[in-house]
């Protein structure tokens, strides 16, 4: 029998009330582990993974499902009076099966089974107040993922650096980002290397086509329909997402 969270998850994604703050009271790693795998049991098959490495506490992991992932250039249609967020960020696809994570040379072999993209990430919730929402409920909500969608892979992508990025975001006709941007975490790869070591199976586990992304190079700016996102990493290139 499914999980309760789960069943109100599902009917929040249809329309129906989204979860309270309360749903989050008492929420086990267990537990919000348990409800992502029914949940993408329904909605998948799994297209990757969020990830996330906060300091002093746990590894943040949330599937992304495959009919979430549009390419550059995407429409996407919102809610009337939904606010989504929108993070420009680095990520990963495995373009080579995973090499074993116990192996002494698997970072050398993961970099060579990955190539890069620019993505946006679209933030939207089943979550009643997301931004207050702790941590365990929303990841519970596969970390407030709605959609990602990427730009043009960079197969030769190791003389870049993935500590740093100078990067350029408008939304509309404002300049969110303009210059050298914090990397989540200090390094994204070594970020897809901590998800790499700590996913197991879970969610079906990370496999060829699955992209990894790897954290806002920009907060968290919360927008409305109508607006086009425009994105750039130097080096890496662009990516353009329309929400009507």
């Amino acid at each position: 029998m499914s999980d309760p969270l789960t069943t109100a998850l599902l009917l929040a994604r249809n329309g129906d009330p989204k979860l309270p703050a309360s749903a989050g009271e008492g929420l086990t790693r267990d537990r919000v582990f348990a409800v992502q795998e029914e949940v993408a049991a329904e909605l998948g098959p799994v297209g990757g993974f969020k990830v996330a490495c906060p300091s002093g506490a746990p590894i943040i992991i949330a599937p992304i499902m495959a009919r979430d992932i549009y390419q550059s250039p995407a429409t996407i249609q919102l809610a009337a009076g939904e606010e989504a967020g929108v993070e420009l960020e680095y990520a990963f696809r495995l373009i080579a099966p995973l090499p074993d994570p116990d192996a002494p040379d698997f970072e050398a072999q993961l970099r060579n089974a990955v190539e890069l993209l620019p993505v946006f990430e679209l933030v939207q919730s089943r979550l009643a107040d997301p931004k207050g929402a702790n941590a365990a409920l929303k990841m519970l909500d596969n970390q407030l993922n709605g959609a990602v969608v990427l730009g043009a892979p960079c197969a030769d992508w190791h003389v870049l650096d993935v500590t740093r990025a100078e990067a350029h975001l408008t939304l509309g006709v404002d300049t969110l980002l303009d210059g050298d941007a914090a990397v989540p975490g200090g390094d994204a790869f070594a970020t897809l290397c901590a998800l790499a070591r700590a996913l197991g199976d879970h969610c079906g586990g990370l496999h060829s086509g699955q992209v990894v992304i790897t954290g806002s190079l920009n907060g968290l700016p919360w927008v409305q329909a109508p607006i086009v996102a425009q994105g750039d990493i130097a080096g890496l290139g662009g990516v353009s997402m329309t929400l009507v």
